[in-house]
């Protein structure tokens, strides 16, 4: 994993933790686990101020089921997602 990478699972881990007001730290957060479901809890509402979040921070859509299952598959594959899908503008 390239260190850009890994500051971009770290920025996530900490957006995903202040946007959900998770009680837990960002550090917590496995970056392999599932995002949905059993691992953290995260249900329906909070998946949709996720898509919110990414769309507004990271220009990135995430608007069918098939791309949230991909997405939220778990951390590394969000950032993945982003990385793959970001507008070139972006950092």
């Amino acid at each position: 994993m390239s260190e850009q990478t890994d500051s971009l699972v770290a920025e996530l881990s900490r957006k995903l933790v202040e946007t959900l007001g998770l009680d837990l730290t960002a550090d917590a957060v496995d970056p392999a686990a599932p995002l949905i479901g059993a691992g953290l809890g995260i249900d329906s509402i909070d998946t949709l101020e996720l898509v919110v979040m990414i769309e507004k921070n990271y220009g990135v859509k995430i608007n069918t089921r098939a791309a949230g299952v991909e997405a939220f598959a778990s951390l590394n594959a969000l950032a993945a997602y982003i990385r793959q899908r970001r507008p070139a503008s972006s950092p």
